[in-house]
């Protein structure tokens, strides 16, 4: 992904982006908005950015839409932009969990690429008949796991798929968090409030908010598929309905193993997103915190440290990076790589064409791999931490 070729695509217009929730208050929705910017891909003109009109309306006017393109719900914002001859191509859908499916299909039905915040669905049925309308309408489905687009993320892809490591053993995913510490969705938090509710967030506490990640990040890196697994989750907040702790063993398909623990209570991490893999030749270990950076080592040899844009990094990092070696690029700038894709991608898809070979980014399939990762889990655990097969 070079500057010089997003500004040659960039000629043929801006990409127009609608989209649902992300309104005053709301977090990811901004975050979602400088990363469609960031490589001048897209352009932000319709949104139904709250279930609440009123708050819908200051918020449109806040990021300069036209009053005309403010919208009271997303199923008028469908119906209405697949109209225009001017309307949108494609949705960034931003909402609590229990709203990703249903808006989803409204814009899919419309014929509208759909952009959509994880975990994808509330229930492994919803991601199903989601990934089937994805397949009827022909349309581009984007899931935002945004630490895919690490450069150095994709460095430990393309090392692990040339074999540099040999035969996969071992895979260890952790995330750690302390924000849920306390019940902070008792007091006046809006994040806490509706990822602790089983209505708005689904069967998964912390496994659906960030185990999906770490899972996910797992799978993306080592080309990996889970047979079954074994979970324990727990919720250490007294009457927090849903799940802050998560601790899970994995056994992959083909005989190698996993560990995978995410939790948001444990005091003194912030985003301890981390990644080891270990094969019969070498291992791997990158960071989040620390993302520019890939430990690599091979067996019997001394430890390597390989960095974005400097020593060692190859071409699948090479792509996805913006700046020079010893210029840090992290969470806003992967968030803005799955939205550089989704650009090609939908670029591709106004020609008739299929976009590169070297075009990543999570499918809905991704998605429904999670929410069977998610109720297996859940499925485990309730029922005393057995053995639970994901299918």
């Amino acid at each position: 992904m070079t500057i010089e070729g997003s500004r040659e695509e960039t000629q043929a217009g801006r990409i127009r982006l609608g989209m649902v929730g992300g309104g005053q208050g709301a977090f990811i929705g901004a975050v979602h908005r400088i990363a469609a910017r960031l490589d001048d891909q897209f352009e932000l003109v319709a949104g139904a950015l709250s279930s609440s009109p009123e708050k819908a309306k200051a918020s449109a006017a806040e990021l300069g839409l036209a009053p005309d393109r403010s919208y009271g719900s997303f199923v008028e914002m469908a119906r209405t932009e697949a109209a225009r001859t001017d309307g949108i191509e494609a949705v960034a859908i931003v909402t609590p969990n229990h709203m990703h499916a249903p808006a989803a299909k409204a814009f899919l039905e419309a014929g509208i690429h759909v952009i959509c915040d994880k975990p994808m669905t509330t229930t492994v049925k919803e991601a199903e008949e989601l990934a089937a309308l994805v397949e009827k309408s022909g349309k581009l489905f984007v899931l935002t796991h945004n630490y895919t687009g690490y450069p150095m993320v994709r460095q430990a892809r393309e090392m692990v798929a040339k074999g540099e490591l040999g035969e996969i053993r071992l895979v260890q995913a952790e995330y750690p968090q302390d924000w849920l510490t306390e019940p902070a969705e008792r007091s006046g938090s809006k994040q806490a409030e509706w990822r602790t509710d089983p209505a708005r967030s689904g069967a998964g506490g912390a496994i659906g908010d960030i185990g999906t990640h770490a899972y996910n990040l797992a799978a993306f890196v080592t080309g990996l598929k889970t047979e079954r697994l074994l979970a324990q989750l727990t919720s250490f907040v007294e009457g927090r309905p849903l799940d802050d702790d998560v601790q899970i063993l994995l056994r992959y398909h083909g005989g190698a193993r996993g560990m995978l623990w995410a939790s948001q209570v444990a005091v003194g991490h912030e985003n301890g997103l981390k990644l080891r893999v270990y094969g019969t030749k070498g291992g791997l270990e990158w960071v989040q915190a620390d993302p520019n950076y890939l430990w690599f080592t091979r067996y019997g040899e001394p430890k390597q440290l390989l960095t974005r844009g400097g020593a060692g990094a190859g071409a699948a990092a090479a792509r996805v990076t913006r700046v020079p070696a010893g210029h840090p690029e992290g969470y806003l700038e992967g968030f803005a790589t799955i939205y550089a894709e989704a650009a090609r991608a939908i670029r591709a898809a106004r020609g008739g064409r299929k976009p590169d070979a070297d075009v990543i980014y999570p499918t809905v399939q991704d998605g429904v791999d999670g929410m069977k990762f998610i109720a297996a889990a859940v499925a485990s655990s309730k029922a005393g931490n057995v053995w639970t097969d994901l299918e």
